[in-house]
């Protein structure tokens, strides 16, 4: 995470300040990732709870000897912070509006937080917190991968090919992670050891191989193009501001039947 992070960066530089927003995006996502690995590589981040399944495998946390289980709150604290981040970095690409742009965020922190109150439930109550983050899971699926598929499409093959590979790889990854869920926390069927490997290998994909993915797509797409128009220190605010009014002018002029620009007399 920390050397994605160092590249994500370095690779910004290679861009005009006006065209880095997604590289500071992206590596924002592995810089608090490599925070929170820091933090359970160190054993901390962590709480024992009492588990609702025992198994007979001493290498699972839960035996009759010790009804505890590790629970890395720390990796929730990660999720709130990255995952819209994450959305983020791609609903802008698709050039989708603001409004529900922060309406899926908000699902999205739905569905972190249930995951985590579920996590540390003791009782089968748990389940009921799973439901209701698959439930806000799945309104974050559709959005991804049809509405804002819409949106990505409407503003060219590029960018709707951009889109479609990063929107694709997040919703299937992120589809795994209910699974381990319900195999650790959840119903304490793996070991807290094997539970590390598993979102660790879904995390390694879902923030710096989604990252280079992205930032490969949008090598050749201006932002503005995306709807997002922003000023480097060194333009002029009253030119920038001219060429947004041209920009607005242009789109609202009407349009004769022959397809091109009516003008009034």
């Amino acid at each position: 995470m920390t050397v994605a992070t160092f590249a994500f960066i370095g690779l910004s530089f290679t861009k005009p300040r006006t065209h880095r927003i997604f590289h500071y995006i992206t590596a924002a996502i592995t810089m608090i990732a490599a925070v929170a690995y820091f933090t359970m590589g160190a054993d901390l981040g962590q709480t024992p709870i009492t588990v609702e399944f025992i198994r007979s495998d001493p290498k699972v946390s839960g035996t009759p000897t010790n009804q505890n289980r590790e629970i890395f709150y720390v990796r929730y604290v990660d999720w709130a912070l990255t995952t819209p981040l994450l959305l983020l970095d791609l609903l802008l690409t698709s050039g989708m509006p603001w409004p529900t742009i922060l309406y899926t965020v908000l699902l999205n922190e739905v569905m972190v937080v249930t995951g985590l109150i579920g996590a540390l439930v003791q009782s089968s109550y748990k389940w009921g917190y799973f439901v209701f983050g698959c439930a806000a899971f799945l309104w974050v699926a559709f959005t991804v991968t049809v509405t804002a598929r819409k949106y990505a499409t409407s503003l060219g093959s590029d960018i709707s090919k951009t889109y479609t590979i990063c929107g694709v790889w997040t919703i299937g990854l992120w589809f795994l992670y209910p699974i381990a869920w319900g195999l650790s926390e959840g119903g304490n069927v793996i070991a807290p050891d094997s539970e590390a490997i598993f979102y660790g290998i879904l995390d390694i994909m879902a923030k710096p191989v989604f990252g280079a993915l992205l930032l490969w797509g949008h090598r050749n797409i201006e932002p503005a193009r995306l709807g997002l128009h922003i000023r480097s220190y060194e333009e002029d605010p009253a030119k920038v501001g001219d060429m947004h009014a041209a920009h607005h002018a242009e789109k609202s002029e009407p349009v004769a039947n022959n397809g091109t620009p009516s003008t009034t007399v």
